[in-house]
């Protein structure tokens, strides 16, 4: 089996929190569209248009407000006043200037396990937001590189190994969505490591895959140093 030489982490809300700023913003949505449409039907609509809209828009603030405008016209019959419109466009500003909170232990995992392994952040959605709050994280130098891309998938995840010399069997992923983070990598042959979130957006939930030898699941990242190192006495010769 390859030493594991390559470490990468997702971002939002496995290094730093970001769903928690869609439902605070869900639920001014709810609030503003009140008279129009009960809070469960909203977010069922929200859910579908985002759903509809991720070949349009992709991830991100961006797309999520677009979807709630969309949301709204469609709700009220084509009768959103104005001022719910710019609102939401406010609120997604708002989402915009958020302030970075790192999640425990993101900061010491990635500086300890630094020392032994290349670093890498592999983050989707919009260019420009995710290019800010790194740079607000503080943690921009610990990385070897840096990946912001469209999507996560097998062959996006194989390319990106391939660009760092990283042969899949040799690189773990690290985060909090089942779909983005860790089935992928899997499937190339990696290792994928799930430290869940307690808030995850409906579209990045799967199934667990319990079975897989290469999976493995961490109530947060302070145990990831442990966990790399006994992959490592596993493999010692």
């Amino acid at each position: 089996m390859p030493t594991l030489s390559t470490i990468a982490f997702d971002a939002d809300d496995t290094l730093w929190h970001n769903e928690r700023f869609f439902r605070l913003t869900q639920d001014r949505f709810a609030a503003l569209l009140a008279d129009h449409a009960d809070r469960d039907h909203l977010e069922e609509r929200l859910l579908a248009a985002e759903r509809r809209n991720l070949g349009r828009y992709g991830f991100g603030i961006k797309g999520f407000v677009l979807s709630m405008i969309e949301t709204a016209i469609e709700v009220t019959d084509d009768r959103v006043p104005a001022g719910v419109i710019r609102e939401l466009i406010a609120a997604g500003q708002d989402m915009l200037d958020h302030p970075i909170e790192l999640l425990p232990d993101a900061r010491q995992s990635i500086e300890v396990l630094g020392r032994d392994h290349r670093i890498l952040l592999i983050t989707k959605g919009d260019l420009l937001d995710q290019e800010r709050k790194l740079a607000q994280s503080g943690l921009g130098d610990l990385f070897d590189g840096v990946e912001i891309v469209s999507d996560k998938t097998a062959p996006v995840y194989a390319a990106i190994f391939a660009r760092h010399g990283t042969d899949p069997a040799g690189a773990m992923m690290v985060g909090n969505s089942l779909k983005s983070d860790v089935l992928p990598v899997l499937e190339i042959g990696g290792w994928g490591v799930h430290v869940p979130h307690d808030l995850t957006w409906a579209l990045e939930r799967d199934t667990v895959p319990e079975s897989h030898t290469r999976f493995r699941t961490l109530r947060d990242l302070g145990g990831l140093g442990d966990l790399v190192r006994g992959l490592g006495a596993d493999n010692a010769p």
